[in-house]
């Protein structure tokens, strides 16, 4: 009786720690330049029960750090500079001019280096860290890496004894978070000068349902995650720690007006996005918030005025993904950029099949208000 009565208490205690004891902000209070972040590049991403909404990480394994940089724990990957695990060092010795703009939400670099350079010293960052790159299109410029679990640690005032006790001897106690990266690089001044943007998005396994299994979700970003990811690309790239740190936060107090879209319905039923900014401006925030929401970009031609994508519509999001995979369902679709002023920039959605079906007008309109949301 003893007995069950220990194990009873025990069993209360551990689930009281995993259940009530969750850190509830997605953003860490470290600040910038001091976070660590602990990536395991030799973990599998199984495939589990995914929302209809949802589609699974395609790969399945990310590759082995090892074939990449010698003498390196292959469980973890981190990047804290007095973290007693191996760390990967990714501070360069070529120095390099890098500025951070800001405009609203927008924050990318301005760097003294052609694209191709900076193409190939972004490959580098991220296979150092253990990410496979899932996408590669220097046409569109575009670099995607694929999934790669995190696993951060959570201050010990915020367990209870037992959680903390297994964190001391290395037992997972969270489920599982997974991150990747995407990077979008544009020409300057004729191929002398490069822009570069980094979006962070993450999926979390989370318990659904009263037998406790277990299915994928989009996760909140993680902010304060995407500029220390920022921070330590600069780093690699060339730049000073604190100089970096100073650039991004003096970015972060810049004001500017931001730029802002509204949906309505435009030709033959399809949704039309109408920015309020001159076609430039346009362009550039348009390709920003296809970065936010993980858009298919398949081609974009700034002469033609148009960005190609391939994606899922909603009504075959779900069920038909689940069973054939979101590749086998995909459409191709057109989004048109026109210059009607000034001040006023419209986005036309085409259907490349011109089957003209109700399903994909619908699609639209989704698209596009998560466009705007995204700006």
């Amino acid at each position: 009786m003893i007995r069950t009565y220990t194990a009873l208490i025990f069993a209360s205690l551990f689930l009281n720690g995993c259940i009530s004891n969750e850190p509830k902000d997605n953003n860490s209070k470290e600040p910038l330049g001091e976070l660590t972040i602990n990536y395991y590049s030799d973990k599998s991403v199984n495939s589990l029960e995914i929302p209809p909404d949802l589609t699974s990480p395609e790969s399945q394994k990310s590759f082995r750090i090892s074939e990449y940089v010698k003498d390196i724990n292959e469980q973890y990957i981190s990047f804290s500079e007095d973290s007693k695990k191996a760390s990967v060092k990714i501070k360069s010795s070529n120095n390099t001019d890098i500025s951070v703009l800001r405009n609203g939400q927008k924050r990318w670099l301005l760097i003294n280096k052609t694209p191709e350079s900076v193409w190939l010293l972004a490959n580098e960052f991220f296979k150092q860290i253990g990410f496979s790159i899932k996408k590669s299109d220097k046409k569109i410029g575009i670099l995607e890496t694929d999934y790669l679990e995190n696993r951060p640690k959570v201050p010990g005032q915020s367990m209870n004894f037992i959680r903390a006790w297994l964190q001391s001897i290395g037992q997972a106690y969270t489920l599982p978070t997974i991150d990747k990266f995407r990077v979008r690089i544009e020409s300057l001044e004729e191929g002398k000068k490069t822009e570069l943007y980094l979006t962070l998005s993450s999926m979390e396994e989370v318990v659904s349902g009263a037998k406790g299994q277990t299915i994928w979700q989009n996760k909140a970003k993680d902010t304060s995650l995407e500029n220390e990811m920022l921070l330590r690309l600069m780093m690699y790239i060339g730049d000073e720690k604190a100089e970096a740190i100073e650039k991004i936060m003096g970015a972060e107090n810049e004001v500017t007006n931001r730029i802002s879209a509204n949906v309505s319905e435009g030709i033959n039923g399809y949704a039309k996005l109408v920015f309020n900014s001159d076609f430039l401006k346009a362009w550039d925030a348009l390709n920003w918030s296809l970065d936010q929401i993980n858009a298919n970009v398949q081609d974009k031609d700034l002469q033609e005025k148009a960005i190609y994508l391939k994606e899922v519509r909603t009504a075959d999001q779900g069920i038909l993904t689940k069973l054939f995979g979101g590749e086998a369902v995909s459409m191709n679709f057109q989004l048109s950029v026109k210059s009607i002023s000034k001040e006023i920039t419209e986005v036309y959605f085409n259907d490349i099949s011109e089957e003209n079906e109700t399903e994909t007008k619908q699609y639209s309109f989704d698209l596009f208000e998560n466009i705007a949301k995204n700006l």
